[in-house]
């Protein structure tokens, strides 16, 4: 069942409270970056939530707070969470890893799950999204809906997450356009949209008429809008109320399956930190419908690269690939691991420019 709680006042009650017994409904807690309605990254989390309120129904309450900064307030609020009651906390940005990790050690009693990050305690679980998965199937489509051969891209923050997926787009672009080029501009936020706008918009008028973004909002897809035929993707969510046209498909997170999981194994008792990275297989990655403004070819090559990543066929990350500077990284056939997808700090060869400190 859904209740909005005020944290600092639900946190007095809380203490005088009982302790958690296996007859009373579990509280799973939720800590988001951006507003619920941003349309992307932290309306999927709460979509997610909705979906554990509706599975559990009157075994498990749910509490979030939106528009946390990552931080110091990040620890705040979960302190605060932690103290009003909740028995499973999820904290849904690589930057409350710290925070997270600061707090479950003061609460051993409840569980933690951070969301992209990798530091784990006894009471701290891990969680991503293979997103460079996705990223593999929209590049392909920008690389051959591009005109230009200029395809913007709008980076968060520089972190191997982001890099991951600029790195895959970028190869399965270049495998259907030897000509594309890629431009990075970089935000330094998940979500603002002015500051998204403004990013595309310098994109578009520097000739970049294909938009990708690893930020929240769907400003980007505004900004496409009124400059007309620039070609967009949703990010995190669907974004489809921009399709069929600028936005011609969509990196879909899906958490729900994940969170009922995690709740479940709190009610049974049974939970332990772990440390999941699903992709397209599980279905933790999803691809938005392509639309009939991507021709019927090029709707096919993204659908087969799809496919074959789901059947574990075909890895995005397969050699022969070397680094910006030219040195080798994978030879041919062979592909690349998890400890170095989870730790890349560099762009593939081809790439221009620099990745920020």
């Amino acid at each position: 069942m859904y209740r909005r709680t005020l944290l600092a006042s639900a946190a007095a009650l809380a203490m005088a409270a009982p302790a958690y017994a296996q007859d009373e409904p579990v509280t799973a807690g939720f800590i988001y970056v951006g507003p619920v309605g941003d349309g992307g990254w932290t309306y999927e989390h709460d979509q997610a939530r909705l979906a554990v309120e509706e599975h559990f129904g009157d075994q498990v309450e749910t509490i979030y707070q939106e528009n946390v900064p990552e931080g110091a307030d990040a620890e705040r609020a979960i302190t605060q969470m932690a103290l009003s009651g909740a028995d499973i906390i999820f904290t849904t940005s690589f930057g409350y890893m710290d925070p997270t990790i600061a707090v479950a050690e003061k609460f051993p009693d409840v569980k933690f799950e951070h969301a992209t990050g990798y530091k784990t305690a006894e009471n701290v679980a891990i969680y991503s999204s293979r997103f460079y998965e996705g990223r593999a199937v929209l590049g392909t489509i920008a690389g051959a809906m591009t005109e230009t051969n200029q395809v913007g891209y709008i980076g968060s923050f520089p972190i191997p997450e982001v890099i991951r997926g600029i790195n895959s787009a970028y190869i399965h672009a270049k495998k259907v356009n030897p000509d594309v080029e890629f431009n990075v501009v970089w935000a330094y936020t998940w979500f603002d949209p002015a500051k998204e706008a403004d990013a595309a918009r310098a994109l578009i008028e520097n000739g970049n008429d294909v938009i990708l973004q690893h930020t929240d909002s769907t400003a980007p897809h505004s900004a496409a809008e009124e400059a007309g035929d620039v070609v967009t993707f949703g990010q995190a969510s669907d974004m489809s109320e921009y399709a069929p046209f600028p936005r011609v498909s969509s990196i879909i997170d899906n958490w729900a399956p994940y969170y009922i999981d995690r709740v479940q194994a709190v009610i049974d008792g049974t939970w332990e930190s772990t440390d999941t990275w699903g992709g397209i297989d599980s279905g933790m990655v999803g691809i938005g419908e392509i639309t009939d403004a991507v021709p019927e070819e090029v709707r096919a090559q993204a659908t087969e690269v799809m496919e074959s990543i789901e059947s574990g066929e075909y890895h995005p990350f397969t050699g022969p690939l070397n680094k910006q500077d030219g040195s080798v990284w994978l030879e041919e056939g062979e592909t690349a691991s998890d400890e170095d997808l989870l730790g890349m700090d560099f762009y593939v060869e081809g790439m221009t420019g620099e990745i920020p400190n």
